[in-house]
């Protein structure tokens, strides 16, 4: 089959819109959740899992664990009693705070009135334990002399050993959780505790006299979240203020670049520490860029985005190299064995991802993020929804218990169960990232069958596609105008031609296609941007059909990267593949011969999934790795046909 992007039926094509924005100084805005009904085969079952399974899993394991009642036992605490925090994290509360965020988001299209109440009965739990003036950390309300961890110092005052004390950490994830909370019911309860909560952070670390920042970042987009509910500058202030004073060994002793706290973020340029802190910054970062409209910020989130995909991002998407401080390595350090590759990291990545493209409407960032979303990500979580993995290393020798001591597999909980209640709030909101808008264009980022509703003026549109994504590669995408008095309506539509269509694994030049299957150019006007784009007055019914080539092709990576070296990856539309010793019990040790592979779905298998396969091999998408029990797996292989000799790779990346 002739490889090429073709532009097959053009009839026409839709837009989407919000009402409210809900980042109105960012220039492009988001498709508002409730505005897109998602259908499609590959995302839908996944996300009715963490509706129907995941979520109701962890809140019985916040209850089994002591999540719930800690709040219970600080509640009884600041009312003269007394009592023992359960569980062994200083952020445990986040725990209850991100599960709440995630069914809070799951309601918005899939209301369940039993799940609002329950919601309801916890908040009124967290709202037991939150002292008079706001303050809601309980491991140091209930004894605070004695953290939870060991590696907590503190004299037992507030704020003291803030480095991973992790109380600001906790509050920043109350103001997700309850902006989330909000924005889905519409009620107060939780948001009231939260203002609560800021008002205070805001007397106390709003003081020109204060110079103490968050050790563990998220409190910036927390705070800026409830200012963009509450209209409350001082909340907005005080995220930029935190940022600002990062690197200020002028008032205060600064914590070193594990804690992204070695320069002015300004002048950072480098993504270094640990990488979910460093990715949440950096997140933050490109928020304030958008408020304010600064142009320093601007300068060096670019300088951080271009350093870390260009240096120090794995194929699939993965960030942080290193388990110890669970960290970003040195430029081109990407081991597979020992990859740490945080499930919380390429969640945070994501949201990184999606804010820059929002400031500059530039098509790479969606190429980064399908990256991450497709592999990174979800191999996170089981096929079935309750094991989880914490790191997600590129090859297992099924002896290294890399995920966090628990196995060689996913693991049902852990002590420090961040990355699953990460999965839980990111997962339903996964249709946000669908559709964007900016005055009447229309961006179509994301292939998934759905159906969107979108005002743009004073009219209503409908976008609906139709796709086995990534199945193949075919896309339908049909238009509709809802209205009484106009059948058409003229607006830009702009849908992002994938990196991958267009013989570049993703942007950065870390990786490269290296199988000379040339993709051919998309035959249509005003493309050079990453987005075919067309201006035209659209009629009801219009459509556009789109084929992008899905086939193997054969990755490499610069000679800077030593795992890598004389390798190579496989991948197959936006999926990076792997091979499983399950599959491949008698040939795992040998090379592969990529001129023989084929392609076969196998609806039976792990859900449904394209194998790569010859007559001795088979592979499978990474993300469905391990859930058939232990075993070895590798992402990157060596040839049988000496495609890559060393001269030739290290001519191609001088």
């Amino acid at each position: 089959m002739k490889s090429g992007i073709a532009i097959l039926t053009l009839i026409g094509v839709i837009s989407c819109t919000n009402g409210k924005n809900a980042h109105p100084d960012y220039p492009i805005q988001q498709v508002k959740l409730n505005k897109v009904t998602l259908t499609d085969n590959f995302w839908l079952p996944r996300i009715r899992t963490i509706q129907e399974k995941t979520i109701r899993y962890a809140f019985e394991k916040c209850e089994a664990e002591g999540r719930f009642e800690n709040f219970i036992t600080a509640g009884n605490v600041i009312r003269g009693g007394t009592g023992k925090a359960r569980g062994a994290m200083p952020f445990d509360d986040t725990d209850v705070y991100k599960t709440i965020e995630g069914a809070a988001y799951s309601l918005i299209n899939a209301p369940n009135p039993t799940l609002d109440n329950y919601l309801d009965s916890i908040i009124n739990i967290v709202a037991f334990g939150q002292e008079p003036d706001g303050y809601l950390t309980t491991w140091r309300t209930i004894d605070p002399k004695h953290p939870t961890a060991n590696w907590v110092k503190t004299n037992g005052d507030r704020w003291n050993g803030m480095g991973m004390s992790h109380e600001l950490y906790n509050s920043g994830h109350l103001f997700e959780a309850a902006s989330a909370h909000y924005w889905a019911t519409g009620k107060r309860n939780f948001l009231d505790i939260a203002i609560k909560n800021a008002d205070l952070l805001i007397s106390v670390f709003g003081d020109t006299a204060n110079y103490e920042i968050p050790g563990h970042q998220i409190a910036e987009t927390g705070l800026i979240k409830l200012y963009q509910i509450t209209e409350n500058k001082d909340y907005l202030r005080l995220a930029k203020k935190f940022l600002d004073l990062r690197g200020d060994n002028q008032h205060r002793k600064i914590r070193g670049a594990y804690s992204q706290d070695h320069l002015p973020v300004i002048e950072q340029d480098e993504v270094v520490g640990h990488a979910v802190r460093a990715v949440y910054m950096y997140a933050g970062m490109t928020d304030i860029a958008a408020l304010y409209g600064d142009k320093a910020y601007l300068n060096a989130v670019n300088k951080l985005w271009d350093n870390m995909i260009g240096k120090k991002m794995y194929v699939t998407g993965g960030l942080g190299a290193r388990h110890d401080g669970e960290a970003f390595g040195d430029n081109y350090e990407l081991p597979n064995l020992t990859a740490y590759g945080e499930t919380c990291a390429a969640i945070g990545g994501v949201y990184w991802a999606e804010r820059m493209f929002r400031l500059t409407g530039d098509a790479q960032y969606f190429d980064v993020l399908e990256r991450m979303l497709y592999n990174g990500v979800i191999a996170g979580i089981s096929l079935g929804g309750t094991e989880f993995f914490y790191p997600n290393p590129l090859e297992s020798d099924g002896k290294y218990k890399f995920n966090h001591g628990a196995s060689c597999t996913r693991a049902a909980w852990f002590d420090c169960s961040c990355c699953p209640t990460n999965l839980i709030r990111f997962i339903p909101v996964i249709p946000n990232l669908i559709y964007a808008t900016q005055k009447d264009t229309v961006y179509v980022n994301l292939f998934m069958s759905n159906r969107a509703e979108i005002p743009i003026g004073n009219e209503m549109l409908t976008l609906e596609q139709q796709t086995e994504y990534p199945r193949n590669g075919n896309v339908t995408i049909r238009v509709g105008i809802e209205t009484s008095h106009t059948s058409s309506l003229p607006f830009t539509l702009k849908i992002r031609i994938p990196s991958w269509a267009q013989n570049t694994p993703a942007p950065g030049g870390l990786y490269a296609y290296s199988d000379n299957r040339q993709t051919q150019p998309l035959h249509a006007p005003n493309t050079a941007d990453g987005y075919y784009t067309i201006t035209r007055t659209w009629k009801s019914g219009d459509s556009l059909v789109l084929n992008f080539p899905t086939q193997p092709r054969i990755v490499t990576a610069r000679r800077e990267v030593k795992d890598a070296a004389g390798k190579f990856a496989v991948e197959y539309g936006p999926l990076v593949y792997c091979m499983e010793e399950t599959d491949n019990p008698k040939t795992f040790d040998k090379p592969l011969n990529p001129q023989s592979f084929n392609v076969t779905w196998r609806p039976e298998l792990l859900g449904g999934v394209n194998i790569i396969h010859d007559k001795e091999f088979a592979l499978i998408p990474y993300y469905a790795w391990s859930n058939r029990g232990e075993g070895r797996m590798k992402v990157f292989f060596n040839s049988a046909t000496h495609l890559f000799t060393r001269n030739k790779y290290r001519t191609k990346y001088k």
